[in-house]
């Protein structure tokens, strides 16, 4: 069975909906959840439970259950009021807070009495605040197991039932406003996977038995059937190459940096994109099961499986709120009947205690820090998707980085121009940029921007030629000369054993080599690699001072290019040529080894990994939106020295965070032991509440100063 569940967005829900059926079940492998789709899967073969059976176990959660359809989410089929409910009436719950604030203070009123068009106002407010929090409140009553919402309704009440009616709709207010929030991440990571399918083409150009061609839909192919894939087109599956010859770009799925040569026997992936030459490949595998298919089931699997750990705060409402009110109610109670006391006199010390166990300052302190956490963060351009990734770069122990384009510029560059038998720099250049003037390789582009830096004037060659798959060809002042790689240079037979060892040397060391020469002879080389980032040695050297034990490269690149950077920016470990799955096994090896471990990465393949890491940060400026959705953490700017900064940031919000928390509960501690005495009193009561909600809210927009 596939369920869509309504209202399933944290692991409060799943806890929920696996105590009751777990034991219907029988096991919980059965049971697979979805949290970014709302989705749950429910394994019924071999067993004799009906699908009724499940859909009652649900009904007993409080939660709604309907068979999934792959169309619910699409806008078009929704009703404004599902897409944008929750965002509506935190809206209304805010503009009728400040409404009832407004009405309270022009109203003539005598006394510290509340006119009754404010409360009006306020009740609305507080009731759009909590309309969909009750619901869970009410089920965490019944299951006996107090969490948040219920903390929320207690701390809303209790302000209620001492007047304190704009206390009251501002907590309901801000624990609204922090469900929007949690609600619109999932609901970005969602589109980051739906974003992710727009990678496969939506029609494949299958050879029939017959030799025609025809158009197709990707998921009608079988494995073993001929596809022709055009110049500038996407792979629409894997397969493998069995006619023809060209570069492809294999970025979104490996990360590599350059195109690769592709001839026959090669293998492609779905979604990599054909460079300039016609390609006929046999399929390999199915539309369901391409490497494409399974980085977005990857992402969708890390991000469900990846349970957040509980907030220290609803840990402490599980014992909080029932300890307290059972105080209250001793309070009340046993003086009383044991000791003889005015049954008035206990009351009002209960309703004195009940006001000062209101965790308005508790609950208000915290989302104020972290809000001026975050607009801090994103004043020096880095986006923090929500309060929960606040907190973790202050845990980081080890951080996995993709190469290309996080540490690297994420475009090859030239590095050397190595003239021979005669020939100069500037020659040699202009003649390699005069042959590559009309090409649209990323290193032919390179070669031509180097030559124009240089202040040369390159013109077109004659008679030009592309030599499929290999290279050009093109006459210069009535001279032919070519260019090509190492294995083109090989197939001509020019090269020699002095030449073969300096190019292997070059190859070795990580560098991308074209080959320039005539008919008669070499004429050079040029070398051409993705140039590391200025800032990356001192950002690797900064985050070691800030603690961090152990920093790793993941990268799809070959081994040599590899090391090269890594030994450049000072990295501790590498690990190359990596597929998107191997990235993911990589960072979980971490997660086991470490615990806190944050992967940074810019492109589609770095999205499982970025996902499964405990924190997933993403170069924001040139990443892909995938990367960029999936990630927990975008630097706007791709300036890697922001991850040093947040890590320092992200360490002083959590010491705000922790003086505010002490010094709430100790103002109610304090409190407490003088309502037990018989020293406090409700409007002493009141005063410290709101006393200590204003000192934790101005310690907490001290985050808002540069730091």
């Amino acid at each position: 069975m596939e369920l869509r569940i309504q209202g399933m967005d944290c692991v409060e829900e799943v806890a929920l909906l696996k105590r009751e059926l777990v034991p219907l079940l029988g096991s919980d492998e059965r049971l697979s959840f979805d949290l970014l789709n709302g989705k749950l899967s429910v394994d019924l073969s071999q067993t004799e439970i009906t699908s009724g059976e499940v859909f009652a176990a649900i009904g007993r959660t409080g939660l709604k259950a309907e068979v999934w359809n792959d169309r619910q989410d699409d806008p078009v089929n929704q009703s404004f009021w599902k897409r944008h409910q929750r965002a509506t009436l935190t809206t209304v719950s805010g503009m009728l807070g400040l409404a009832g604030l407004v009405v309270q203070s022009l109203w003539p009123t005598s006394g510290e009495l509340v006119p009754p068009v404010a409360i009006g106002c306020y009740l609305a407010g507080i009731l759009a605040g909590l309309i969909l929090v009750l619901p869970k409140a009410w089920r965490s009553i019944v299951s006996l197991r107090p969490d948040m919402n219920l903390l929320m309704s207690v701390a809303v009440l209790g302000a209620i039932g001492i007047g304190e009616w704009f206390e009251a709709v501002t907590v309901a207010f801000l624990f609204s406003l922090s469900l929007l929030l949690e609600s619109w991440s999932i609901g970005r990571a969602r589109r980051a996977i739906a974003s992710l399918m727009d990678l496969s083409p939506p029609i494949a150009h299958l050879r029939d038995e017959s030799g025609e061609v025809r158009n197709a839909p990707p998921a009608d192919v079988g494995v073993g059937s001929v596809l022709i894939v055009r110049p500038g087109e996407k792979m629409p599956l894997d397969g493998r190459v069995i006619k023809g010859a060209s570069s492809v770009d294999q970025a979104p799925i490996t990360g590599e940096s350059v195109p690769v040569e592709k001839e026959i026997g090669d293998e492609v992936y779905a979604g990599t994109i054909n460079g300039d030459g016609l390609l006929e490949i046999e399929s390999t595998k199915t539309a369901n099961d391409t490497t494409l298919a399974h980085i977005i089931k990857m992402v969708g699997d890390a991000n469900s499986k990846r349970a957040p750990s509980e907030k220290w705060v609803e840990k402490f409402a599980a014992i909080y709120t029932p300890v307290v009110m059972g105080l209250a109610i001793l309070m009340f109670l046993v003086p009383p009947i044991v000791l003889g006391g005015e049954w008035s006199d206990w009351l009002y010390r209960s309703l004195v205690l009940l006001v000062i166990a209101c965790p308005c300052a508790l609950v208000i302190s915290t989302p104020v820090s972290v809000v001026a956490a975050l607009a801090a963060a994103a004043r020096n351009g880095v986006l923090i998707k929500g309060g929960v990734f606040i907190e973790s770069p202050a845990r980081l122990k080890a951080i996995a980085m993709d190469k290309t384009g996080t540490l690297t510029q994420g475009a090859p560059a030239v590095m050397d121009v190595v003239p021979m038998n005669g020939h100069d720099e500037s020659e040699l250049l202009s003649r390699a940029a005069a042959l590559e003037l009309n090409s649209n390789h990323p290193l032919a582009r390179a070669i031509v921007d180097e030559a124009k830096q240089r202040g040369m004037n390159v013109q077109p060659t004659e008679n030009f030629e592309t030599i499929q798959g290999k290279g050009a060809s093109g006459s210069i002042g009535g001279k032919t000369f070519w260019l090509g790689s190492h294995r083109y240079l090989e197939q001509r037979g020019q090269e020699t054993p002095e030449i073969h060892k300096q190019l292997e040397a070059m190859q070795a060391a990580g560098r991308t080599v074209v080959v320039i020469g005539n008919d008669q002879h070499v004429c050079g080389f040029i070398t051409l690699a993705d140039a590391i980032r200025k800032e990356s040695r001192e950002v690797v050297n900064q985050l070691h001072a800030a603690g961090i034990e152990h920093i790793v490269m993941l990268t799809g690149d070959n081994e040599g290019t590899a090391k090269a950077i890594a030994n450049e920016a000072g990295i501790d470990e590498v690990r190359a040529e990596l597929l998107p799955e191997d990235k993911v096994a990589e960072v979980e090896t971490l997660v086991r080894r470490y615990e806190h471990v944050a992967m940074i990465g810019d492109g589609v393949n770095d999205a499982p990994a970025l996902a499964r890491a405990s924190l997933g940060l993403a170069m924001g400026a040139a990443g892909s939106d995938a990367a960029i959705e999936t990630a927990d953490i975008a630097l706007m700017s791709d300036d890697l020295s922001k991850v040093p900064w947040l890590i320092h940031h992200s360490r002083r919000t959590l010491r705000i965070i922790r003086q505010n928390i002490v010094f709430s509960l100790g103002i109610k501690l304090v409190f407490v032991a003088l309502t037990i005495a018989g020293y406090a009193s409700l409007w002493a009561a009141i005063a410290a509440d709101m006393g200590a909600s204003m000192l934790v809210i101005a310690n907490g927009l001290r985050l808002l100063r540069n730091n």
